[in-house]
Parts: structure tokens; sequence; C-alpha cells
């Protein structure tokens, strides 16, 4: 599919840190003939016909977990979705348990989304089934990365010298650690803006803070990402209010208005918060890429499931387990 050379495949995908810049690269310049397809009258390639694609979600999730299954089955792969409230998870089941059943029925990917940190790795030592980290707790989102670094150079053309600006609470997001990682193998300058509550701690001096929102856009970005307030992860209360954090830290009208004027291109990896990480004008600006990343999710996650390779034999650590 892709013209440009690609580099050794991989049997995993767990986050971005392990990825170098050429398999990067490579990605993403084969997500665009993926994303040409969406405009045929068949949208199907037989690049996976025979394969078995199993969405493993421990967390809820709509636009990853839909957006795997349209990836897959425009590569002509089946696809079980495990519905984990109706499975043996809720009746003690371990995940090694889960994993050897579901290996039992020769499944080639698992796309696995757990809250805890580590379990796709953890997973992808156990199977020989391609493991792609779908989301693990506070640490990666490897493919929301892939698709928002799809969609910034579809936008802007060459990211090198580049700025985004991260917005929000950095502190449980696992998309800015995997998207500014991205950034920073790409050559873009990165810059944050957050309650001081919600930066964790051994921030990287690559990422510039700033201590309103007026100077940071004064920065200069080419896009300006918001993330989701986690408010399912905050066992704390880490700043007094929505309406508080909506005033300094969110995209209000005025802001807005400033950011049209200069032409930054709005970003945020959903689901909204309407009226607390932007207002609802922002969705209708024709620099706004937040459905665009929707769409382009999916070309990115078929040439993430296009590129890596399930392993053909037990692995060494099922080997001695068995002897």
């Amino acid at each position: 599919m892709s013209a440009v050379t690609s580099p050794p495949r991989r049997k995993d995908l767990l986050d971005i840190e392990s990825l170098s810049r050429e398999e990067i690269v490579f990605l993403l310049e084969t997500a665009r003939p993926f994303k040409d397809l969406f405009t045929r009258s068949v949208k199907k390639v037989p690049a996976l016909r025979g394969k078995t694609v199993l969405n493993l979600f421990f967390e809820p999730s709509t636009r990853t977990r839909a957006s795997f299954e349209i990836a897959a089955k425009r590569l002509s792969a089946d696809v079980t979705n495990l519905a984990i409230t109706q499975s043996s998870v809720t009746k003690g089941e371990s995940i090694l348990d889960t994993v050897e059943t579901m290996q039992s029925m020769k499944v080639d990917y698992m796309v696995v989304r757990h809250a805890g940190a580590g379990v796709p790795a953890f997973i992808a030592k156990h199977t020989p089934a391609a493991v792609i980290n779908a989301g693990d707790g506070n640490h990666a989102h490897p493919t929301q990365a892939l698709l928002d670094a799809f969609t910034m150079r579809e936008a802007v053309g060459e990211l090198a010298g580049r700025k985004i600006l991260l917005v929000g609470d950095l502190l449980h997001s696992r998309v800015s650690r995997s998207v500014s990682t991205i950034a920073r193998k790409l050559g873009m300058e990165i810059g944050i803006f957050a309650p001081g509550t919600l930066v964790p701690a051994g921030r990287p001096d690559y990422m510039q803070p700033f201590a309103d929102f007026g100077a940071a856009l004064e920065w200069g970005p080419d896009f300006v990402y918001l993330l989701r307030l986690q408010r399912e992860r905050q066992a704390a209360h880490f700043f007094p209010s929505l309406r508080e954090y909506h005033n300094v830290f969110g995209l209000t009208r005025e802001r807005f208005v400033e950011c049209r004027r200069r032409g930054i291109r709005i970003m945020h990896p959903g689901p909204v918060n309407r009226g607390v990480e932007l207002v609802d004008e922002v969705l209708t600006y024709e620099h706004c890429l937040i459905n665009r990343q929707v769409e382009n999710g999916i070309a990115a996650r078929m040439a993430v499931l296009y590129w890596l390779q399930p392993a053909v034999a037990p692995l060494p650590d099922e080997k001695e387990d068995a002897s």
C-alpha cells in the first residue's frame, strides 16, 4: 500500500517512545492511501482477509473502539468485540486467563484498553497475537498520537519547527504524554498551559510552560490542543470548580476570537466537555480539526494493523511455562 520503504515490522504497538522517527513517518505515509479509500464506493482492501481482530476494552470507549472496528473491517478482517461487563472477568477471571481463552480461538490481533498502566504490555508478553495499546491508565495512547500527527501534517505539511500548545489536564492524560512525545520526535516545539495541580512532576525541559492563556497565544502556536478534563480519574479536587476552570483554562469566546484571528488550528481528543474545555462556536470553526481527527483515526489505525505482524510461533515465555 505504501510507497515508503517499510521498516522492519513489529509484533506490538505499546507506546510512542519505542517508535523511531522512521517508523512514525512510515505509519503516517501509509495512512494516506488508506484514507483515499474513504472516497471509493467500496472502501475495503483484502490486506487482513482471514485474520481476526479482538477489541478487548476494559474501559468505556466510543471513538477508539468504533474506529478500530471500522479500520479492521476495511482491511477485510473479522472483528470480535468482547463485552467485559458480560464476560467472565466479572466472575473473577484474571486478565491472563481471559487472554489465554481468546488465544485458544486463534485471535491474530488484540486491541486492548485498560485502566491499569502496563496491562497491554503484560498481555503482549503472553500471546503471539499482535497487541495494540488503545489506552492504558495515564501511560500511553499511541494510535491517538499517530492520528493527531497525521491530522496536523494533513493541515500544514511538514511539522518540524511548528508549535503545539497542550492545554488542560496533563496529569491524568495519556493522550498528552503520547502527543507530546510524537510532536518532539517530529521536530515540533511544545508549550503547556494547565493548573499547577494538573502538571505532572518531572516535566521535560523541552515543554515550555505558560502562566496565562494570553501569553501562550502570544508564543504563536500553530495548534492549540485542548485536553479533556479527566474527572473520572481525579480522586481529589484539583481546581475550585468547572466554571473557574473554564474561565482560566478553557477556550472562552474571547480566546476563541483571538485564535480565529491568528488562524490557529484547534484540536481535542474527545469526547468534548462543552462549556468546560471550549465554547460551542469552536466546533463550527473552519480550522477546528476535531471531526477530522475522528475521521483520520480510521486511516491511522488501518496503517498500524497493516504494519504489525503477529508471531507465528509461541513466545519463549510460553514455552518455558509449558515445560
